[in-house]
């Protein structure tokens, strides 16, 4: 149970001495950031729960092999239709709660992004809360603790995530065949195992800025313009890149206090660009006073 998970070990433990003591409670609220394993580690939880051996079948009993092909009647995740959860899903998940378990002893849901739902559907789901069915169990997921009212969080058992550690990120990529992984690039991922995966796809790219921004000092303009065509490129990611360019300047600047004053040029591109500026002139702004600051 959770063995390929990685990260938070005190509440694998916390959930896993719940499957086998058979005490868990009827509500969860699992909080943290996004990307570190929040809703894989409640799938796991909600598989084990319902599993005819206490999570000990390796996988082969009648339970697991319908959860793992998400055909389990007595599981259901709930997710967000367009930007929220409505009040008429949370009425849905009311209505098949209290039908009694299929295969299981148990029923589980599992409302991913939960802090999406509406006030309508938060005070829907609190009458539920209040009074669950004997075999049920809900798992609320969220990263924004603030969202929920007051009576929701009192009803569950909160458990805070924390973030993964850059080590564990770094050899997980390592073993996947992801080398060349930067200090940078770990800071970037902010202990979220979700961003690290997507390194495949944005190693080059992530390389290319660093490289740029490395090379401020050391060329003429020009050539530093011709360098950033990945920049000019890459408009639909010009936020991420744009946030990669801070923390490049952040590690900079302990050596080149210059590098701290261009955090300020790249704030202020975001606003021109978030304004609609012209996309092209945005980034010419960004390179010309970045690097007349450095030089």
């Amino acid at each position: 149970m959770f063995e390929n998970i990685l990260g938070n070990e005190k509440i694998k433990k916390i959930l896993q001495g719940a499957v086998k003591q058979e005490h868990t409670s009827h509500s969860y609220l699992f909080i943290g950031i996004e990307g570190i394993g929040k809703q894989i580690i409640a799938k796991e939880f909600a598989k084990n729960l319902l599993c005819f051996q206490k999570g000990e079948c390796k996988d082969t009993c009648k339970s697991c092999v319908e959860f793992i092909s998400d055909n389990h009647p007595d599981f259901l995740l709930i997710e967000p239709e367009g930007n929220t959860i409505k009040i008429e899903q949370i009425r849905q998940l009311q209505k098949r709660i209290q039908e009694k378990p299929i295969i299981s002893k148990k029923k589980v849901y599992i409302i991913n992004d939960a802090d999406k739902m509406t006030k309508e559907a938060q005070n829907c789901l609190l009458k539920t809360l209040e009074e669950p069915p004997e075999f049920s169990t809900i798992i609320l997921i969220g990263a924004n603790e603030n969202a929920f009212l007051s009576t929701i969080k009192s009803r569950c058992m909160i458990l805070h995530f924390q973030k993964i550690e850059d080590e564990e990120i770094k050899h997980y990529l390592e073993n996947l065949g992801q080398t060349n992984i930067t200090q940078n690039m770990l800071n970037i991922f902010q202990g979220s195992i979700g961003k690290a995966i997507q390194l495949k796809d944005k190693q080059e790219l992530y390389m290319q800025i660093e490289e740029i921004i490395e090379n401020l000092n050391k060329r003429d303009l020009i050539d530093v313009i011709n360098s950033a065509e990945i920049i000019y490129q890459s408009k639909e990611e010009i936020m991420e890149i744009l946030e990669y360019i801070n923390i490049i300047l952040i590690q900079k600047a302990k050596k080149n206090i210059s590098f701290a004053n261009c955090i300020s040029i790249v704030e202020e591109t975001k606003k021109r660009i978030q304004q609609n500026a012209n996309f092209d002139m945005s980034i010419d702004y960004l390179l010309f006073n970045m690097w007349e600051e450095i030089n």
